[in-house]
């Protein structure tokens, strides 16, 4: 995996001297880091449109002239299913007055791409096709005033764009996370419940708070009564992208209040992946949960240093869904539940970084993922690749608790 470009990089090797010591147990980033406004534009230019992002669910989008705008990295993006069945993205503006041509989170089907402004038309590949009752100046030539594209990949049902259009290929970006993720048959599944969150805290605080079950015990007690907080380990395989697994309570068939499932169990599992739960959080924003019944995601969007926004969805196997008494509830309570516990914890945080008697400490062996995490982070702002030297042997996990 190549670096990021480095452009004016917002810490210096001694400012993160704490973090990347090989020698020594990591520790959280300078508080600048989750509070100063130009460490964000830095992140926003390299993280998230310099790298891969996703942009939500593509699956839905089914038929030819189904669109739905997204926010992603920072911007508004029309995603479209062609006539050919390709999924396009385009930047989320008409090429005329600059007009929103869909409202983000909105939704729509038609043969063509119209705006409502003044009713320029473009064909699904985004190619200008119409202008009407528009009186063009001398040259005009309606093959230059297209739709502007986004660089796009369909993953497993995701759509994961790339906005600078200079990232890594998307494989590279994935590693061997692809091995993980493969046995869920996530392009199949069906997408049943979504909730939005604002959390009043920092984009990697959500990612970092994501990577250890140390809090559990003490803030999520319906977690841990269907997940023992100190179970499981921590893959460290090829990829920009951190993880491992926690195992069921013996009385817990998924992540649920009562630790029942009312969904099924997904096909492509054996035995053990049954009784275990993977966390995994892609750099740098999304956050993928695989149950044996469900996959939950994440997807965090910063919308200043201290404020984020956080879409979580459930999807669940068609049989399931398909069912008449299919009710999503059990797992969507559950970690309704616990996501306001975890946001509660990162506002905590974010408020204490504030404060000039803050250091960072080092951490503890529990919080080797998190490690992990801002390791990358670091190697980010200065321009080295994110995925440094992992081990490539694929299933190898190593010791460490996740949550």
């Amino acid at each position: 995996m190549t670096g990021l470009p480095i452009g004016a990089a917002p810490f210096s090797a001694a400012d993160l001297a704490g973090v990347l010591d090989p020698e020594a147990s990591g520790s959280m980033l300078p508080a600048r880091a989750y509070t100063g406004a130009d460490v964000l534009e830095f992140e926003r230019e390299h993280f998230f449109r310099g790298g891969w992002v996703s942009a939500g669910r593509s699956a839905d989008l089914v038929q030819a002239g189904a669109r739905r705008a997204v926010r992603a990295a920072g911007d508004s993006i029309l995603l479209v299913r062609d006539d050919d069945g390709r999924l396009r993205a385009f930047y989320n503006v008409c090429a005329h007055r600059g007009s929103e041509l869909l409202a983000c989170g909105a939704h729509a089907h038609r043969s063509q791409i119209n705006c409502p402004y003044h009713a320029w038309t473009y064909a699904l590949d985004g190619s200008l096709t119409a202008t009407p009752r528009y009186e063009p100046p001398p040259g005009f030539d309606m093959s230059e005033h297209g739709l502007t594209p986004v660089r796009v990949e369909e993953w497993h049902g995701w759509a994961m764009v790339n906005l600078s259009g200079a990232a890594p290929s998307l494989a590279d970006h994935l590693g061997e996370f692809e091995t993980v993720l493969a046995p869920y048959g996530a392009a199949d599944l069906v997408a049943a419940a979504r909730h939005d969150y604002t959390m009043q805290a920092n984009w990697k605080l959500a990612a970092e708070n994501y990577q250890e079950c140390f809090h559990c015990s003490l803030i999520h007690p319906e977690l841990c009564r269907v997940s023992a907080p100190e179970s499981g380990s921590n893959y460290d395989l090829t990829g920009a992208w951190v993880g491992g697994t926690m195992e069921l309570a013996p009385n817990a068939e998924t992540m649920s209040m009562s630790g029942e499932s009312d969904g099924v169990r997904l096909p492509g599992l054996d035995d053990a992946q049954a009784r275990e739960v993977v966390y995994a959080g892609l750099f740098p924003n999304f956050l993928v949960s695989l149950h044996p019944d469900y996959v939950m995601t994440h997807r965090i969007e910063p919308v200043s240093p201290g404020v984020s926004e956080v879409e979580c969805e459930w999807l669940f196997a068609p049989e399931a869904v398909a069912r008449p008494d299919f009710d999503p509830a059990y797992a969507v309570d559950f970690w309704d539940v616990t996501n306001r516990q975890d946001w509660t914890a990162c506002e905590n945080v974010q408020r204490g970084l504030a404060s000039r008697g803050f250091r960072p400490g080092p951490f503890g062996a529990d919080e080797d993922a998190v490690q992990r995490f801002t390791a990358m982070v670091a190697r980010g702002y200065l321009g080295q690749p994110l995925d440094a030297g992992a081990n490539s042997d694929a299933g190898r996990l190593r010791e460490g608790s996740v949550g």
